[in-house]
């Protein structure tokens, strides 16, 4: 992870990042370099100059308008001092807040994920920030460090090849948090077969590796802590998803050892809770399992006893993430919490819906809706509000067991894509049965389809960090800054 240290004296022997801001001169030190290059803040972009100074390499970095400038400018200085690995940002002049921004986008950038070669890529170690009054501004570092110490666990989680990442290892990872004052609970197959969590047992019934339960607790601070009923985070943890019986086509599987970034980013929001010592309660439930093939794979045809005690009718094995979130949701439903938030990579027809920059949002109260539409957009991880209509449940009507818990294949057309195009406001009406059941106590409740936004590509998309390839650790950020807006102020 990026080392962030304040500063209030320049450090001369290496290299400079020079933010300039929309609407601001360039520093007279550097003036007459921008003019001849052409260079224009608002347009973005880094300009490097060498033997200004005492000879030192320095950046002009361009800062956009908009909400992400700042973090955008962030990344690019980092990116642009990454094979020097130690450089400084010349913040002076610059808000806390708008500082905590850059040391953001820099964190984003720097982290570098797991690599099993020879050489890994270069990264910027450390960042110095030149600013003001260290003092000031130290608590607003405090807290951008924690949140990137949750973005770089969850980024690393989904990064990891399956082979290296099982449920077990999940679950093994997940128990290191114990070392920040987060309670871990693992539950096995026997756990979970005495409690007939039917769901979770059959998609990871096909792997020599058995599926895990993982609950994780941060108790909070506040006047009435120990009463406070938490915030709930629910995560699919799909170690490596093959299909199962309903195997996926060779091309672009290897993508699905990420099939597990909505548990990864649930366990990165706690860790950053904790970090910045939060005093809101909260709680996250991880469904955690691979999805293989094997003598004993569930089948299509097969009716599962859920742990609600609803019988669902499989339609396909591929479309198991449902299966497994609608056991750790009734899980949850009875911890009692004040909300819960679901994370998955769900559906292939919500990235046909939104592509790649925006993730699906569901839900059962417009209220927990807006708040964490409006948390996503403070965090720039964007969210858009989609249906579950009385037909889309009608969708899920079983002949012989409650509900089935997909469309037939072939619904939407051949091929892998198709048969889950029009599926993703049909899982998300699957999911509310688990969530929210008729007649139970309403617990408001939002589903995300992260699918299409758990992966970037670098310089792929106007305004985004320039990341390399790889997991985003999309929804930590988010639901930090949710917790934060909403959560807190109630501990």
């Amino acid at each position: 992870m990026l080392k962030l240290r304040l500063t209030e004296l320049p450090r001369r022997r290496v290299p400079v990042a020079v933010p300039v801001l929309p609407g601001r001169a360039v520093p007279e030190a550097y003036a007459p370099f921008a003019a001849a290059a052409g260079f224009e803040a608002a347009k973005g972009g880094a300009l490097r100059l060498d033997g200004v100074l005492g000879g030192r390499t320095a950046w002009l970095v361009g800062v956009t308008p908009g909400p992400q400038g700042l973090e955008v400018a962030g990344a690019l200085a980092a990116a642009s001092m990454a094979e020097a690995r130690h450089g400084v940002i010349d913040a002076r002049g610059l808000s806390a807040r708008q500082i905590g921004a850059l040391a953001m986008g820099a964190g984003m950038r720097a982290h570098r994920l797991p690599h099993y070669g020879a050489e890994r890529p270069a990264a910027l170690r450390q960042l110095d920030l030149l600013v003001d009054d260290a003092d000031a501004t130290e608590p607003e570092i405090a807290r951008v460090s924690a949140v990137l110490r949750g973005v770089g666990f969850a980024r690393d989680l989904a990064a990891e090849p399956a082979n290296k990442l099982t449920p077990t290892d999940f679950a093994d990872r997940l128990r290191e948090l114990e070392a920040h004052g987060i309670e871990v609970e693992v539950h096995g197959r026997h756990w979970l077969e005495r409690h007939g969590y039917g769901g979770l047992l059959a998609v990871g019934r096909g792997s020599d590796h058995p599926p895990r339960l993982v609950i994780l607790r941060w108790p909070g601070h506040g006047p009435d802590h120990e009463h406070a009923a938490p915030v709930a985070f629910i995560g699919k943890g799909i170690t490596f998803d093959t299909g199962g019986i309903s195997i996926k086509p060779a091309a672009g599987m290897e993508a699905m050892k990420g099939d597990m970034a909505g548990a990864a980013a649930c366990a990165g929001a706690m860790l950053a809770l904790a970090l910045r010592d939060s005093p809101a309660p909260a709680v996250a439930v991880l469904a955690i399992a691979e999805n293989a093939t094997g003598a004993d794979s569930y089948r299509p045809g097969d009716v599962l006893r859920m742990g609600s005690g609803m019988t669902v009718e499989v339609v396909d094995t591929d479309a198991e993430g449902r299966l497994v979130l609608a056991d750790a949701l009734h899980h949850a439903r009875g911890l009692k919490p004040c909300a819960m938030i679901d994370l998955a990579t769900l559906t292939g027809s919500i990235v046909s819906a939104l592509g790649h920059h925006r993730a699906g949002l569901f839900g059962n109260d417009p209220a927990l809706r807006d708040a964490t539409m409006a948390a996503g957009d403070a965090v720039g991880e964007l969210l858009w509000p989609m249906p579950i209509g009385t037909k889309h449940r009608a969708d899920l009507a079983s002949e012989i067991a409650d509900i089935r818990h997909c469309l037939p294949v072939g619904g939407g057309g051949p091929g892998w894509a198709g048969k889950f195009l029009p599926d993703a406001c049909q899982a998300a009406a699957f999911l509310r049965e688990f969530a929210a059941p008729e007649g139970a106590d309403a617990i408001p409740w939002a589903h995300l389809d992260i699918a299409g936004v758990d992966l970037r590509e670098e310089d792929k998309e106007a305004g985004a960090y320039p990341l390399p390839p790889g997991p985003s650790g999309y929804g930590v950020r988010l639901l930090d800054r949710l917790v934060a807006d909403r959560f807190e102020a109630l501990a």
